[in-house]
């Protein structure tokens, strides 16, 4: 799966190196043998392996992120995805030194299911909700793939 604005097909290559790297490293890697941390793809691609029970979407926030591209992959659970469109938002916290800020829920957004082998990317234009159960809360497997623009 793979959704975005036209305007960033034409802004971002999304197969370029890097990308090609992660997909490649996703493929070929068994993501539910190894420990959460990061591990090194290539220059200026790492994979963060994440282990974490979903929650109510009523309690997760809207996040973009300025220097990096996600690549946010299921390996096992189900994660109800939120997406929206950054622009327009309010921020509501702005953590540079780990590049992220975090926004007050919009009035209108969508979400997508991910389920194991699922992945989403998302641009710096993009405002997502990570986390948010789909249905009841269950442990998910997943790695967040940071691409360096």
């Amino acid at each position: 799966m793979y959704a975005t604005r036209l305007t960033l097909s034409e802004k971002y290559n999304y197969l370029e190196d890097k990308f090609k790297a992660a997909y490649k490293w996703l493929a070929e890697t068994d993501i539910c043998a190894l420990d959460d941390g990061a591990y090194p793809v290539c220059e200026g691609v790492t994979a963060n392996v994440q282990s974490y029970t979903t929650f109510p979407a009523s309690e997760g926030r809207f996040e973009t992120h300025d220097e990096y591209f996600d690549i946010q992959y299921v390996a096992s659970g189900l994660e109800q995805f939120g997406l929206c469109n950054r622009e327009g938002l309010v921020l509501s916290e702005d953590v540079p030194e780990n590049d992220v800020k975090f926004y007050e829920e919009p009035a209108h957004s969508g979400s997508i299911l991910l389920t194991p082998g699922d992945f989403v990317v998302v641009a710096p234009e993009d405002a997502h909700k990570p986390r948010c159960a789909a249905g009841e809360p269950c442990a998910v497997k997943k790695v967040v793939v940071k691409v360096k623009i």
